[in-house]
């Protein structure tokens, strides 16, 4: 009989989405032998998600679950936007990230061993795959904590298509954490104030616009100041409590944050499929119609 080692089984569960028992129960009937043990699996009617290992799945919700002071937020991917309306795929991705809080795993790998409901997430999730009839993964998740003097604040729009965990201070009004959360799903902040962001990411910027002002041919007497002028407006753009509060852009996030006696700690947005730039933008739009017929 073949020595099996760990590292075998998870290129197998990698390649084919299944659990780790069959995965290594296949790998030992077949000696060891990758490729013949996903014919394995095939055979023994675990095909479905074998035959769907290398699509890519970009597409599915991310999800919020708060328990206490604990929180995860988690994004499980499908192949289509359908399969993100199907009831079973959705009460899969709550159970997941309701699971993932309860546990608080340190990697995928320790979540996908976390018992949901007599089952592994890997094998619920494999199991899934074979029902629903698309390749389904867990991307990735973050789970926080906070004290008692702190609120969180979710949002989800689309159902899960952006995603939001913020963790607010000062304040018990969820109201509060929520607007803010909504702020962030729609505008897309990098940083939570502009003294996040390292000297090397503002001497990129500043080479940018350095360059974006030589290639206007402008006189070299103004570029300098020109630049510095260009690279403050960046740094408010890419920090949370510099923008303009999207209900309100009369006021800054800090600002508004400030009359409320409030403050921001911490923010995770996910976004599904990340980089469709967008999508963010009608969103944005979206709300702000959405105020403006109010």
């Amino acid at each position: 009989m073949a020595n099996i080692k760990a590292a075998q089984v998870k290129e197998l569960r990698d390649k084919t989405g299944v659990g780790m028992m069959d995965a290594k129960k296949a790998l030992v009937e077949t000696d060891g032998d990758l490729d013949a043990a996903v014919d394995y699996l095939r055979e023994k009617g675990v095909s479905k998600a074998a035959k769907k290992a290398d699509r890519i799945a970009a597409e599915g919700l991310a999800n919020v679950h708060i328990e206490g002071n604990v929180a995860a937020i988690a994004e499980i991917n499908s192949e289509t936007d359908f399969v993100s309306k199907n009831d079973k795929f959705q009460n899969l991705v709550k159970g997941i990230t309701k699971t993932v809080a309860a546990n608080k795993p340190a990697t995928i790998e320790e979540a996908l061993a976390l018992d949901m409901g007599g089952d592994s997430i890997q094998d619920t999730i494999t199991e899934a795959t074979q029902t629903i009839g698309e390749k389904i993964t867990l991307r990735r998740f973050a789970v926080v904590e906070k004290t008692d003097n702190d609120v969180f604040g979710d949002y989800e729009h689309m159902g899960g298509r952006i995603t939001v965990l913020s963790i607010i201070e000062g304040t018990d009004d969820v109201e509060v954490a929520r607007n803010v959360s909504m702020h962030i799903a729609a505008i897309n902040p990098k940083f939570i104030t502009r003294e996040e962001i390292s000297q090397e990411e503002r001497d990129h910027e500043l080479n940018v616009l350095t360059e974006q002002a030589k290639n206007e041919g402008k006189p070299a007497n103004i570029v300098e100041k020109m630049v510095q002028g260009r690279l403050n407006k960046w740094l408010a753009e890419v920090s949370l409590v510099d923008q303009p509060y999207v209900k309100d852009p009369d006021k800054t996030v800090g600002e508004y944050l400030s009359e409320k006696g409030a403050s921001i700690k911490s923010f995770i947005r996910y976004e599904v499929g990340e980089g469709i730039e967008k999508r963010t933008e009608d969103f944005a739009a979206e709300v702000q119609s959405q105020l403006g017929n109010k």
